[in-house]
């Protein structure tokens, strides 16, 4: 049986699932079973046109004209009964390549100096793991990453950057993330992927999802631009 999630409509033509106030593998576990019940429903049949999972909750939007809202609030009761049930909620996991350090992660010296370990260790454990995206948000693609080693905390930037490098991996606080796209930001940089991750020009297909996992593999500057190439001609 379901504990404690509240509804909320937002304007006319969505439904607000909070399911707590965490942010954790559990409360993302629920987040993406709900999504993944009320995406095996028939979409246009029961008017329910996207999900967006986040940290804690999950945004419905439909089609009013289709289903109401109490009848949208009806299904969704029904299906938080169910929790608990398999609806396969441990997503796919996704190989992540990340040239660390030097240009390609220039904040790794502050990260190891903050955590008290040499910079290959910081490496190590950045890689020792896997990390639930647990939201897709900021950029189209920047997935926010949860189980870091409690050892890589590092706190943010005083003043962001006005301009990170598309593919460069950083620690922000509590959480790692990856900035898809050229952007401003405040996580500290430790590495960078050579994969090119959104490309708005081939429809903006992202190699992962909320709820699927990342893992991160070490490689060289020889291989990052070897792999960088590769993706430029595609």
């Amino acid at each position: 049986m379901a504990e404690g999630f509240v509804l909320k409509a937002v304007g006319d033509q969505a439904i607000l699932v909070g399911l707590g106030d965490s942010i954790s593998e559990d409360t993302s576990r629920r987040v993406m079973s709900l999504n993944a019940k009320v995406r095996m429903t028939v979409w246009e049949e029961n008017g329910i046109l996207e999900t967006v999972p986040a940290f804690n909750s999950l945004l419905i939007r439909y089609n009013p004209l289709v289903i109401g809202y109490s009848s949208l609030c009806h299904l969704i009761r029904s299906f938080m009964k169910q929790e608990g049930q398999d609806t396969g909620t441990d997503g796919r996991l996704v190989e992540i390549p990340v040239c660390y350090g030097g240009e390609y992660g220039g904040d790794l010296a502050f990260v190891a100096n903050h955590a008290g370990l040499l910079e290959q260790e910081v490496v190590d454990i950045h890689c020792g793991r896997d990390y639930r995206i647990y939201m897709l948000g900021f950029l189209p693609g920047f997935p926010y990453l949860g189980g870091l080693d409690e050892r890589l905390f590092t706190p943010r930037l005083p003043t962001p950057r006005v301009c990170i490098p598309a593919g460069s991996v950083g620690i922000g606080g509590e959480q790692t993330g990856i900035y898809p796209l050229d952007s401003p930001g405040g996580w500290r940089l430790i590495g960078r992927t050579p994969l090119r991750l959104f490309d708005p020009r081939k429809g903006g297909e992202l190699p992962y999802a909320a709820g699927d996992s990342i893992h991160f593999i070490p490689i060289g500057e020889e291989e990052f631009k070897a792999v960088q190439l590769q993706q430029e001609t595609r």
